[in-house]
């Protein structure tokens, strides 16, 4: 069947927040400069705007990508979408972790990265010859570069415009073990490096200021690869940058060097996952954390001493937590000078070791339906209890993780947080870092918001 065109979708949850979306769709940029140029492609934003499935037809090729709080989503549109003749194919983290659960309604489900599996479904679609599953989970390295963003893409996503942050990714895989991760079974163990010169060549093209990394352990790349970094460090550090984050563990604070090379790098803030203030909790954490919050608290003083802000993220529900742990991470975080922070409750995603136990002992919560013949995912998102607690039951989970979440992001405390953020940067740059030292509570606040939606 000749291709008329190629479709790729997120699927919508937040809308827009003062005019601009938060979730850049930047995999399905990738994605989309993949389609040869001889085929017209369009990427669909459903927070941006209202997707004209109407115009679809049988030559299309439409790809979803979604990630598990928003795979029941994905299944609607796909209905919608295949009662107009086109194809759907549906890739993302879900599909990954869950493909026999996709197979069932999608007409193709792409497992893995899709960098290799995408090109090859655009070309046998076009021949007639699709197959139900296409599997990219080789984890092949980067160092021979990824897709180049295309022109058209990026003048078609426009976003500078549509968007608050933008997103960039320079190293991808994770070889920690963490139980309720899912990094490993999406982007593999291995750590990967993109070339300093290409991941330099798409900020200058993209013209970008600042960025979030979407990598999901940029920090242990300090213990790993500490060349890399600091040959990237001096390359980022000649750009002309506002300011960028990462996702990192505790251990980048054994790094002062590679510290001080981060910030005059640019590097406005670490995303340290602290995950829990119990120590009982050291077993789930893969390595990364102790539980310990004289450690955390140590952490913290030594990035700052570099002039790196520190946003800390907890998790609450593992085994060892009880009801007093919520009082006990309150009064960790008023009193640990962190700039930022998030709290998300403990969620059983498919395919981590996690889910496998608490399926094991009857401890998975059933799921509400969200039509008559699936499940529901719509729960996962982190703000909702979707399991049975050792110590204590699914109403004093949600309901210590309402009050925790209301101490944390009352208003007061996210200026508080904020204006102490702000007076960590120094003058030259203190007029750029505003925003961005009240933005990121901002956003965990919204999120948390999701429960009453």
């Amino acid at each position: 069947m000749a291709i008329r065109r190629a479709i790729l979708i997120q699927p919508g949850r937040d809308g827009r927040y003062f005019g601009r979306a938060t979730s850049e769709p930047y995999t399905l940029m990738r994605l989309a400069s993949l389609v040869p140029l001889a085929i017209p492609v369009e990427i669909w934003d459903e927070d941006l705007m209202r997707l004209p499935i109407e115009t679809l037809g049988p030559h299309d090729l439409v790809g979803i990508s979604a990630k598990t709080l928003l795979i029941d989503r994905a299944k609607l549109l796909a209905r919608r979408i295949r009662r107009q003749g086109a194809t759907v194919v549906i890739g993302g983290a879900h599909v990954t972790l869950a493909p026999e659960e996709v197979e069932s309604w999608a007409d193709v489900i792409a497992v893995g990265e899709g960098y290799r599996s995408w090109p090859q479904i655009i070309r046998d679609f076009d021949r007639g010859v699709l197959q139900q599953r296409y599997v990219d989970e080789e984890w092949a390295p980067l160092d021979s570069g990824v897709a180049t963003l295309q022109d058209r893409v990026l003048q078609q996503v426009d976003e500078h415009r549509n968007y608050w942050t933008p997103y960039l990714e320079i190293t991808r895989g994770c070889p920690r073990s963490c139980t309720f991760c899912t990094a490993i079974r999406v982007s593999g163990r291995k750590m990967r490096l993109r070339p300093i010169a290409e991941a330099v060549e798409e900020i200058e093209r993209r013209r970008l200021r600042r960025f979030f990394l979407t990598d999901d352990n940029f920090g242990l790349n300090f213990r790993l690869y500490p060349e890399y970094m600091e040959q990237l460090f001096r390359a980022l550090a000649r750009l002309p940058l506002q300011g960028w984050t990462c996702q990192a563990e505790q251990m980048v604070a054994d790094y002062p060097d590679l510290l001080d090379l981060a910030r005059e790098a640019h590097l406005d803030k670490f995303f340290i996952g602290f995950e829990s203030v119990n120590p009982g909790n050291r077993k789930e954490l893969g390595g990364k954390g102790r539980g310990e919050v004289a450690h955390h608290r140590e952490v913290i003083k030594r990035i700052h001493a570099h002039g790196i802000n520190v946003v800390g993220l907890f998790v609450l529900g593992f085994d060892s937590d009880t009801v007093e742990t919520f009082q006990a991470a309150r009064d960790f975080v008023r009193t640990s000078e962190l700039d930022g922070v998030s709290a998300t409750i403990l969620t059983p995603y498919p395919a981590t070791e996690q889910r496998r136990e608490l399926l094991a002992a009857g401890r998975i919560l059933p799921h509400d339906a969200a039509d008559g013949d699936g499940l529901s995912w719509a729960k996962y998102d982190t703000n909702h209890v979707t399991y049975l607690p050792a110590q204590m039951t699914p109403a004093e989970l949600a309901n210590g993780y309402d009050w925790l979440c209301r101490q944390l992001f009352h208003p007061a405390q996210i200026v508080r947080r904020g204006f102490r953020a702000w007076s960590r940067h120094p003058l030259a740059k203190a007029r750029v870092r505003f925003v961005s030292s009240f933005s990121t509570d901002i956003g965990y606040r919204r999120e948390f918001l999701h429960r009453y939606r």
